[in-house]
């Protein structure tokens, strides 16, 4: 049986479409809620009506008028002003035409709509939290079990977070722009760690049965893509899309057939998504002709290494271990530095890598950090300090929430006997 083809059409608009609609919408309304309730009695309209009448030529063009409409209802029913009506009425009619017939209505959204929407959920007077909860409900469009289910968080939590994050807002007045060319650099920092931190629990889950969330992971880079597209003179933008694609290109090796972990050096590098490794190798090239350095283009570079090296013999590590010198410099810190000391150790050997790594442990945050015992353990393995190492791999075990890790950890304390 076929699918109803005003169903496909409403199943059809890409959540980037959806983005530009809800984006507008909230620029209009002042409100994140008023805006997803007129979207959704829109979307409810269209189910109605399209069987009929057909589905319009432009989809997203209906849905946007049916929707402004709405907001107009909103503001009579509550007996809002009549000054605030017309100022809806004049901010929806002006410059787009009449909305008499829907089908017919123009794109109603400003190119930087979207833009506007990715600096307000990822404001920095919110938590970091809020800003990933936002970003994927709002941006991403997922629903909220759905991010609640990637999180592993219960739905009720994560709905919290939702609402606080839209009441802090409107309390604190946030303004829905984008910042001024002046202060674009630190607030675009800001949203692009909100984008790699989806991304993080995408590609290595912090805890719960799967090492990989490709959800997560694919959401980050579609919401990485959005902002290349709007900010196109970014090279830290396209740094940090490259890098997610390089990342990610290895998703297929790095599980086994029995779903265990496969460490980098021990991947089937022919079941590496070649076609995205030129794709973040194109947006890595692209950055890097700016001419304006950064962490991410940095860390691109040495996923590039990584990705272009034939096998993990071929890895040109004496180059990894200068780029993670220079990534120091541009962000000192301890988990960087622990980085740095591992590529240190491919590069010359394990004793100069360990003592590097020894000496980071005055920093107390990498006490609680699974992976710096695991880099200490490996580096003691291979220097066949047995006893040491094992102690080691016991302190990550216990600091690792994540199955796949654990079992990983387990089979390499097993091979000790």
């Amino acid at each position: 049986m076929s699918q109803d083809p005003s169903a496909a059409a409403i199943e059809g608009l890409i959540p980037g479409e959806t983005t530009r609609i809800i984006a507008a919408l909230i620029r209009i309304a002042g409100s994140f809620d008023l805006a997803e309730d007129a979207l959704q009695e829109a979307v409810t309209a269209a189910v109605a009506h399209w069987p009929c009448s057909g589905v319009p030529k432009n989809p997203a063009a209906w849905l946007t008028a049916v929707a402004q409409r709405k907001l107009i209802d909103y503001g009579r029913r509550a007996q809002t002003h009549r000054n605030h009506v017309d100022e809806l009425s004049r901010q929806i009619s002006q410059g787009h035409g009449s909305h008499e017939d829907p089908t017919d209505s123009p794109e109603t959204w400003y190119p930087d709509d979207r833009l506007r929407l990715i600096f307000t959920c990822c404001h920095p007077a919110l938590n970091v939290e809020a800003r990933i909860a936002l970003t994927l409900r709002t941006v991403g469009r997922l629903t909220t079990p759905e991010i609640a289910r990637a999180f592993l968080i219960p739905e009720s939590t994560l709905a919290q977070r939702i609402v606080r994050a839209k009441n802090k807002i409107l309390e604190a007045r946030i303004p829905y722009e984008v910042p001024s060319r002046d202060r674009l650099p630190e607030r675009l920092d800001g949203v692009l760690a909100v984008i790699y931190l989806i991304f993080n629990e995408g590609y290595a889950a912090t805890t719960g049965e799967q090492l990989v969330r490709t959800d997560l992971a694919t959401d980050a880079i579609r919401l990485a893509r959005m902002t290349a597209e709007l900010l196109p003179d970014e090279p830290e933008v396209r740094g940090l899309l490259a890098l997610m694609l390089l990342h990610d290109a290895r998703r297929a090796a790095r599980i086994s057939a029995r779903g265990e972990l496969v460490p980098l050096e021990e991947q089937d590098r022919t079941a590496w998504d070649r076609a995205q490794i030129r794709d973040g190798l194109e947006h890595l090239g692209t950055a890097m002709k700016k001419r304006r350095p950064g962490q991410y283009q940095v860390q691109a570079a040495i996923a590039a290494l990584h990705a272009q090296a034939g096998t993990s013999a071929d890895t040109n590590w004496d180059e990894i271990a200068a780029l993670y010198g220079e990534l120091v410099r541009l962000t000192p810190t301890p988990v960087v530095a622990l980085n740095h000391a591992v590529a240190i150790a491919m590069a010359r050997g394990a004793d100069e890598g360990l003592a590097r790594i020894d000496r980071l442990h005055r920093f107390r945050p990498l006490a609680t950090y699974a992976l710096y015992h695991a880099a200490r353990a490996d580096l003691l393995r291979r220097l066949g300090r047995r006893a040491e190492a094992r102690e080691a791999y016991k302190e990550a075990l216990s600091l690792t929430s994540n199955r796949v890790e654990q079992a990983y950890i387990r089979r390499r304390l097993a091979a000790f006997g």
